[in-house]
């Protein structure tokens, strides 16, 4: 499997393609939701997959009523999620590799994520890879979330790279959606949802893991 082109700068989401952390978020719902009296069914919670916080909020408000202290609970799901992560946060397998390569082929690189900066340069920093990154883009530096397009085309703005010149590597439908809409090449690494027709449509690549991505950016420079 090979790319049409070597692309001139790569950007990540973060959640579920560098960390595995979206089944931590679903793990954490449960007992903050029973804090509330609350249950949550692995299907409604799959809905908030790759979404922002504030569109996360609307689903809790649908799901249980404008009554329900929804500002709170997203407090105590974070706290749930943070005694979790702190023992169990794990980069995704080929996600250093890639990183590697991206350095030897000089390949700027950007985040796209729908977490705060605060959060994304904490797990970056878990694990020393916040230098290797040019940009990062998070919460409240566009305007609409994903699966709107202004993540990922505030990533290239920052890099300075034209979108379509950019591949975008995402494991979410909402991701997939919104590196679409932004005109760049995507490769999905699946975590908890697998592609649908239309996603498939939308991408490039399907790829198991990292390790793929990274030995597709190879085969475009003959080695």
């Amino acid at each position: 499997m090979t790319l049409p082109r070597m692309p001139d700068a790569v950007i990540f989401d973060m959640d579920g393609l560098l960390f595995d952390t979206e089944a931590l978020y679903l793990e954490a719902a449960g007992p903050a939701a029973a804090e509330y009296g609350r249950d949550l069914e692995p299907g409604f919670l799959l809905r908030t997959v790759g979404l922002p916080w504030t569109e996360c909020r609307k689903l809790f408000l649908s799901r249980f009523g404008k009554d329900f202290p929804v500002d709170l609970f997203l407090a105590t799901w974070q706290r749930h999620f943070g005694l979790i992560a702190e023992t169990r946060l794990t980069v995704k397998p080929g996600a250093i590799e890639l990183l590697d390569v991206l350095d030897m082929l000089r390949l700027p690189r950007a985040i796209a994520s729908s977490s705060s900066h605060r959060m994304v340069e904490r797990h970056l920093s878990a694990y020393g890879l916040l230098a290797r990154f040019d940009a990062i883009v998070g919460h409240g530096d566009y305007t609409a979330g994903k699966p709107a397009p202004d993540p990922f085309l505030k990533a290239a703005e920052r890099l300075g790279i034209t979108p379509t010149h950019c591949l975008a590597l995402e494991d979410s439908h909402h991701g997939v959606r919104s590196a679409s809409a932004a005109g760049m090449m995507i490769i999905m690494v699946p975590d908890l949802l697998d592609p649908t027709d239309e996603i498939r449509a939308c991408c490039h690549s399907v790829v198991s893991d990292l390790h793929e991505v990274r030995h597709m950016l190879l085969a475009c420079t003959g080695t």
